[in-house]
């Protein structure tokens, strides 16, 4: 399984890591063409404004969009997920409203306990960093964890989205029900 990494700012590198330890091929993206023989996309967390110019800038827009459409499962994380929902009038590729920086400024970060829907036995640690909170998630949305009464695990049909940061853990979890929804 080969997994592609948006590289254009933020933790992609977490990321890389992370899905190696699940045992895929996982590289950096930075160009469209790159994106054509991968099974999957990471989409990291970072500075959201800072990506979309940046994405722009290499053309990756239509790219993603196509990508998307093809049905191939897109995981976003944090910055991420930002991008992948319909409040960033952006890639609109989920139907889930986030607002950003919701928890506060970088000093209110935090590590809070949550629970997972398909791993509900162990509790996992979340890192949630300048986090965005989804405010509004539309029906078809499967919301799969919730932090103080807000959904931050959620997916619909091929998109996966975290308002937090799972490749900063040491907990495989979340990358391998990812890589489960390639395969």
């Amino acid at each position: 399984m080969k997994i592609g990494v948006l590289a254009l700012q933020g933790a992609f590198r977490e990321h890389i890591v992370m899905f190696k330890r699940c045992g895929a091929l996982a590289t950096e993206i930075r160009l469209p063409e790159e994106l054509k023989d991968m099974d999957g996309l990471a989409i990291p967390g970072g500075e959201s404004s800072a990506i979309l110019r940046l994405m722009d800038l290499y053309g990756l827009r239509d790219a993603l969009l196509s990508y998307a459409a093809s049905g191939k499962p897109i995981l976003g994380t944090c910055a991420g997920a930002i991008l992948l929902s319909r409040s960033q009038n952006y890639l609109n590729l989920i139907d889930v409203r986030t607002v950003r920086n919701a928890y506060g400024r970088q000093i209110d970060s935090r590590e809070a306990v949550i629970e997972l829907s398909f791993s509900p036995d162990e509790p996992f640690r979340a890192v949630f960093i300048r986090a965005p909170v989804i405010d509004e998630a539309g029906k078809d949305v499967h919301v799969m964890a919730s932090y103080r009464d807000k959904p931050v695990l959620a997916r619909q049909n091929n998109i996966l989205v975290a308002t937090f940061h799972p490749e900063l853990t040491g907990d495989e979890r979340i990358h391998s029900y990812f890589l489960d929804m390639i395969s």
